[in-house]
């Protein structure tokens, strides 16, 4: 796939135009090179980092921005970066004069970078290390404030740079969890498909079909991400960055997340409150996948039930015990988009063929397994690290972290949210 021809945009048959104002990608040995050009007016430039990515990319970048005045943040290495508020401020309080933003790294370092750019009105470009996310494309920041996961909608980077030699040298868990990602899709399309049928939520055939074509030519990489090869590594990159293409094209990330994502974000939410570990995002997302297509599977072996679930009494006291400080802003959320105020039963009953055809339209959880278990994941491993009791707990209450309606919303409307 040409990135930069697909940045160009088009006019689609869903009857909007699709835009993406990223000035370009490139996917190359020693692409960093390019900085200099992507920020030729610019001549006071913040660097961003941790340890990590600084050491794997950061001579590059320095020596690309050698003409230029250069001020550098670099995070510890050896602590899980957050982005939340303490991380934003670290790096605002660095922005006194700064003209440009150059963030090495990936997720986090994405993230932080993309939503000090919506706040301060400077632009930014990323340097990528690690093909672990597909948010390089995207608008959205990922970002933990208040306690809560929130996706915000900030703003494109002017250029992604991704040297897949560097790329292949990541952390084996970024690059599974980058694998981990694209797979979840197969999950989240199927979410919008639903929303689509039951809500009447936009929904874009041509980006479906694109973004799906990316998930099956991604699990086909698996063989050469488990040997490193640069090829394979840069396909996978290039296909997490037509998937963030994709989401700017949307207007929402809702083509490439959906209950597995809120299932991740649970585990991470929770994980920080409780004081617990957790996976990579992207990992958490495909185990997470597994779990929303075996929802799928258990809608699709019986009729509907003839009644909505609601219990307002348990829904208080579980959301408050399970996300303790963060609570308020799960039910400020569902008031707000009036999720346990709605009736779906209707509309669940008079599309039930149609709905179970749409749950059916997606490999089974065996197969998803599989493709998984072909870079090193382990149903074993994510039982060990959650336990049942977490797991069936994400599922029944993973959907109050978010406004978007998926399978979860039908779980709980119709079985009470059990898995």
């Amino acid at each position: 796939m040409n990135l930069n021809e697909l940045l160009k945009g088009f006019d689609c048959v869903c009857g909007r135009r699709h835009t993406c104002p990223i000035s370009f990608v490139e996917i190359s040995k020693g692409c960093a090179a390019n900085l200099a050009r992507v920020f030729e007016k610019e001549k006071n430039v913040l660097v961003v980092a941790d340890g990590n990515t600084f050491a794997a990319a950061g001579e590059g970048v320095m020596d690309a921005l050698c003409s230029k005045n250069v001020r550098k943040i670099v995070f510890s290495g050896k602590k899980l970066l957050v982005p939340n508020e303490d991380s934003v401020a670290a790096v605002e309080k660095e922005l006194a004069g700064i003209e440009a933003i150059v963030g090495i790294g990936s997720g986090v370092i994405q993230d932080l970078c993309k939503f000090v750019s919506l706040r301060s009105g400077i632009p930014y470009a990323i340097v990528a290390t690690a093909p672990s996310m597909d948010g390089y494309a995207s608008d959205g920041a990922a970002m933990i404030l208040g306690g809560m996961k929130v996706t915000v909608k900030a703003v494109l980077p002017r250029a992604i740079l991704a040297d897949p030699g560097i790329l292949k040298n990541a952390p084996e868990e970024m690059i599974r969890a980058g694998y981990g990602d694209v797979i979840g899709k197969f999950s989240a399309l199927n979410d919008w498909k639903l929303a689509h049928a039951v809500t009447g939520e936009y929904f874009c055939p041509r980006i479906y079909d694109s973004v799906l074509a990316q998930v099956k030519e991604v699990a086909s990489l698996a063989d050469g991400l488990v040997r490193r090869d640069a090829d394979a590594v840069a396909a996978l990159t290039e296909a997490l960055v037509a998937v963030g293409i994709m989401i700017s094209f949307a207007g929402s990330s809702r083509p490439a997340s959906g209950s597995e994502h809120h299932l991740s974000h649970f585990f991470e939410i929770t994980g920080i409150l409780d004081d617990k570990p957790y996976f990579a995002h992207g990992i958490d997302v495909g185990y997470s996948t597994v779990v929303t297509t075996r929802i799928r599977e258990k809608l699709c072996e019986k009729p509907f039930p003839r009644v909505l679930y609601r219990d307002p009494a348990e829904c208080e006291r579980e959301v408050k015990r399970i996300y303790s400080t963060s609570a308020g802003g799960c039910f400020e959320l569902q008031e707000k988009v009036g999720s346990y105020k709605r009736d779906l039963l209707p509309v669940y009953l008079a599309k039930e063929d149609e709905l179970h055809k749409i749950f059916s339209d997606t490999p089974s959880a065996e197969e998803i397994e599989k493709t998984l278990a072909r870079v090193g994941f382990d149903k074993k491993e994510f039982a060990a690290e959650y336990g049942e009791q977490k797991i069936r707990e994400a599922v029944k209450w993973a959907k109050d972290l978010k406004d978007r309606y998926t399978v979860l919303w039908v779980n709980y409307d119709l079985y009470k949210g059990e898995l």
